[in-house]
């Protein structure tokens, strides 16, 4: 069991090692991915970088700046991630989930998680926000489930119930501050690839006949995590690219299209997530 209490163990080191500096408990958690990480700037706490903390995984990727804020954000006792780390990076599943124990260790009891997507959904388009109703993990499926391994019943149930992955209420109320924004949001499914390759068009077709709109290279060991810790889960996607489905299409998806597009749809990205905060604070 040797595992089991290693896992435990970092969590409870890097728990230990956070609170030293906050001031209070958090009840938010939120992963800032590529479009987000600006927010942090309103946050009026403390900034701890990752490679600071015990156990904790360090990002690597381009725009993702590693940095724990813990403080307040719109009235809102927060712990934001500025930046996530990736299977791609190199990472197993339960490292790239390992944040998700610690901010659920340190109070937060709802997770707000945001990250940048291909289009699969024929409807959509570039600089589009989606609202994650459900996931296809397919590296989960495969054995790549962050819960795999040793278990420790602190840290929540054996076998995770996954109905009902992304709350409802956390929807409707995402759903009406766009409304309020006059920002057209969708609801949709996210498939869930390691990458950091694109998919091929055989891959694309495959996925939409999964059932998915939108794909990308992060989110669901997260949130698998937070179900396990039994957080309440908000999913936000921005729609980056189209991906290609025919492999006729002479078409070649660059990384300057996918960050052109994230800076476009970055501000409404930005104003929804302030106005879900804000309408949270009313909640409590």
């Amino acid at each position: 069991m040797t595992q089991n209490n290693d896992l435990k163990s970092k969590i409870d080191q890097a728990v230990a090692f956070v609170s030293a500096q906050m001031k209070f408990a958090p009840t938010i958690g939120l992963i800032l991915g590529s479009g987000l990480g600006g927010l942090v700037e309103q946050i009026d706490g403390v900034a701890i970088p990752y490679r600071d903390i015990p156990g904790f995984p360090v990002s690597t990727a381009p725009s993702h700046a590693g940095v724990l804020h813990i403080g307040k954000l719109l009235g809102q006792r927060i712990v934001a991630m500025q930046g996530r780390v990736h299977m791609y990076e190199g990472y197993s599943a339960r490292d790239v989930a390992f944040p998700v124990h610690v901010m659920a260790s340190l109070g937060a009891g709802t997770l707000l998680v945001s990250n940048a997507s291909g289009g699969l959904n024929s409807d959509y388009a570039a600089g589009d926000i989606m609202l994650i109703e459900d996931h296809l993990s397919l590296p989960g499926l495969a054995g790549a489930d962050p819960t795999r391994g040793p278990h420790h019943e602190e840290l929540g149930p054996r076998y995770t119930s996954l109905n009902g992955t992304y709350d409802k209420a956390l929807l409707e109320i995402a759903e009406k501050a766009a409304v309020a924004l006059d920002c057209r949001t969708r609801r949709g499914v996210y498939g869930f690839v390691v990458g950091p390759a694109l998919e091929t068009p055989a891959e694309v077709r495959a996925l939409r006949m999964l059932g998915c709109d939108a794909v990308g290279m992060s989110t669901a060991p997260e949130v698998i995590v937070a179900r396990q810790r039994g957080l309440r889960v908000l999913g936000i996607s921005a729609i980056c690219n189209i991906a290609v489905s025919d492999v006729h299409d002479p078409h070649i998806t660059s990384a300057e299209e996918v960050f052109d597009a994230l800076t476009s749809a970055a501000p409404n990205l930005h104003k929804l997530v302030e106005t879900v905060l804000i309408e949270l604070s009313k909640e409590q």
